[in-house]
């Protein structure tokens, strides 16, 4: 079955001669230093690797939804989750309802920086105490004139500490999710703050931050959609962004299918490779029905979003399977490693590390699991 055409294959082909030489050689250094340096996002958009969806008269790619999920592949097999989450989030989650909802106005006014990697962005939704109920954001939006200001603080924000505009989700109503509203906010807008958070178990080389909004001042302007309507923008940016993250998985798979093949081809004990080892083929064939089935599920989704059908439920299916296997898939290489997969001199180890955060990022598995038990049911397990 073929899926890619020959535009798609010489896309891959550009972002994997990206990732190799520019990205690969410094991940290491990157992630001991805990932060990954700013040339990457202008270099990205001079290869065109950003706002490949987006229409050219804002210097997008006019692309299709594929061509997205092949750039999150590459970049996943990177070994980087650090390098691939900011990707995404900046392509497939923060940047795509402005294209989709925003004012010509606002368009016309970051849409190119995005894509030339001049403005990078973040999508602020994660509260201290929220976490998966988007419904419940405490951050709140007054009006103030021609002005709305912005109070309260988000949590666990990929891109956080060096975005130069956040997507933020705040309330401007009464309680649930018709209060809530969409802002494009400039970081550095006073009483804009962002804390660094270090010492996590991966993604070791991603700017992920805490933000503090005090009295922040954005013009009413500045609102993507319209007031009250922000949750949809929410559920919408999530549903997106879990095909990114999905396809991210499936690029971490099949890093991982590359390692544990090339490693247990020339890796020989018993006087043989331990590839021929029946326990070893268990393990790689494991691991590269987790990266098909996973790729299935993803290209589903962007197939729906590229004919305009609904996707949400199917993007639930495809971001729980492959967070789930892409773990099972860096589980599985580790074994097929030894104990070099457990040093860092050795891919899987990193893998494993990154894959584990997929499980909990856009959602969690379990509340993966409630979405497409209610869609399927039409009963709601959420209070």
């Amino acid at each position: 079955m073929k899926i890619f055409n020959e535009q798609h294959e010489m896309f891959r082909a550009t972002v994997r001669s990206f990732v190799d030489k520019e990205i690969a050689p410094h991940i290491e250094e990157w992630e001991a230093a805990g932060r990954m340096p700013r040339w990457i996002w202008p270099r990205m958009g001079e290869l065109g690797l950003l706002g490949v969806e987006y229409d050219d008269k804002y210097g997008g790619g006019g692309s299709d939804v594929l061509t997205s999920a092949v750039l999150h592949e590459e970049c996943a097999r990177s070994r980087s989750g650090s390098f691939a989450m900011a990707v995404g989030v900046h392509c497939d989650m923060a940047s795509p309802h402005l294209y989709w909802t925003g004012s010509e106005a606002l368009k016309e006014k970051y849409l190119p920086a995005i894509c030339r990697g001049e403005a990078l962005t973040a999508i602020a939704v994660t509260e201290p105490g929220g976490g998966s109920d988007v419904a419940a954001i405490r951050t709140r939006a007054v009006r103030d004139g021609d002005h709305y200001v912005i109070n309260g603080a988000k949590m666990f924000i990929t891109n956080g500490t060096w975005a130069d505009v956040a997507l933020v989700f705040a309330r401007t109503g009464g309680p649930g999710h018709r209060g809530v509203s969409a802002f494009l906010v400039p970081t550095a807008a006073a009483g804009f703050t962002r804390r660094e958070i270090h010492g996590k178990l991966g993604l070791r080389g991603q700017a992920t931050a805490e933000l503090a909004f005090d009295g922040v001042r954005v013009p009413a302007s500045a609102m993507v959609g319209t007031e009250g309507k922000g949750f949809s923008v929410a559920m919408a940016a999530l549903a997106k962004g879990r095909m990114s993250v999905a396809a991210g998985c499936v690029g971490i798979a099949r890093g991982c299918l590359d390692a544990a093949v090339s490693y247990a081809t020339q890796r020989r004990q018993f006087g043989k490779p331990i590839a021929g080892h029946q326990l070893v083929q268990r393990l790689i064939a494991s691991i590269a029905v987790d990266a098909d089935a996973a790729r299935l599920l993803t290209l589903r989704v962007a197939d729906l979003i590229e004919r305009g059908l609904p996707f949400g439920t199917e993007s639930s299916m495809a971001k729980l399977f492959a967070s789930e296997a892409a773990v099972r898939a860096a589980n599985n290489a580790l074994q097929v490693f030894g104990g070099y997969g457990y040093i860092d001199e050795y891919p899987v180890g990193k893998y494993l590390r990154d894959a584990r955060v997929m499980t909990l990022y856009e959602g969690t598995t379990q509340i993966q699991e409630l979405l497409i038990g209610r869609a399927l049911t039409g009963v709601s397990a959420f209070a």
